[in-house]
């Protein structure tokens, strides 16, 4: 275990598989306790956290709809009960629902805005208060090349997406003089359950847009994250860091 980030206390929601579990494994690598935010699957957040704990860091897991103002609240006050203050929050949850615009109802648009979207306000909003006292915080939130380019049948996606890269901008600009830095990570297509379960010629037709030939494995996305939250990444704030092999630059 490394110490980039020894005595810091780190939020993952969304953290207990995928892109969100390699974030929180990588930054207890560097020393941080790990509380993972999880919506349904409680095996999965504690096999999460098993993994965390062997490294040698403290892991807490704590279940919440990010989308709810309320549980945000709730899972704030458990997460500083079980390991203090949180100093570094990366807003990572988000899910998915697609349909063509012309077929897409308010509910499923409401859907995803509600996780996607909402729930970094809702996360940031209660989190923030800790930081603001401490004078030091990091913020992290996960977008998506979607939200850059766009995409067929995921306009909810990529609208989600891009609004919470103006809503990064936009708090860098009011916190950084409260030693708050924001910044964004957006991944490309990588290497996850959702990008398992296309058709074999799907694949192929999406790496054949990648310059670099592949899809992204998470810990190249973790790996994104730790430098933006450590003091690599003190001088940055309100950047969108593309991790995407070259597919959109």
């Amino acid at each position: 275990m490394a110490n980039k980030l020894k005595g810091r206390v780190a939020l993952v929601t969304g953290g207990s598989r995928g892109i969100g579990k390699a974030i929180a494994v990588a930054l207890a690598y560097e020393g941080a306790k790990i509380a993972i935010n999880y919506q349904s699957n409680e095996e999965a957040a504690r096999e999460a956290a098993m993994v965390i704990e062997k490294i040698g860091s403290a892991a807490f897991v704590c279940r919440a709809d990010v989308g709810s103002y309320a549980d945000a609240v709730r899972m704030r006050d458990e997460v500083t009960a079980n390991l203090g203050v949180v100093d570094i929050l990366i807003n990572n949850a988000g899910i998915v629902s697609d349909k063509s615009f012309l077929k897409m109802t308010r509910e499923v648009w409401r859907k995803v805005l509600s996780i996607n979207l909402d729930g970094v306000f809702n996360c940031t909003k209660v989190f923030l208060d800790g930081m603001l006292e401490k004078r030091w915080g990091r913020i992290v939130n996960i977008t998506s090349v979607i939200g850059q380019i766009g995409n067929f049948g995921q306009a909810n996606y990529a609208a989600s997406k891009a609004g919470v890269m103006a809503m990064t901008k936009t708090l860098a600009k009011e916190l950084s003089r409260k030693g708050i830095t924001v910044n964004a990570v957006a991944p490309g297509f990588i290497e996850t359950e959702m990008v398992d379960t296309m058709p074999e010629k799907v694949k192929e037709r999406i790496v054949a847009q990648i310059p670099l030939g592949r899809f992204g494995r998470s810990e190249e996305v973790a790996g994104a994250v730790v430098f933006l939250v450590s003091s690599d990444g003190d001088y940055i704030t309100g950047h969108e860091l593309s991790v995407n092999g070259g597919l959109y630059t």
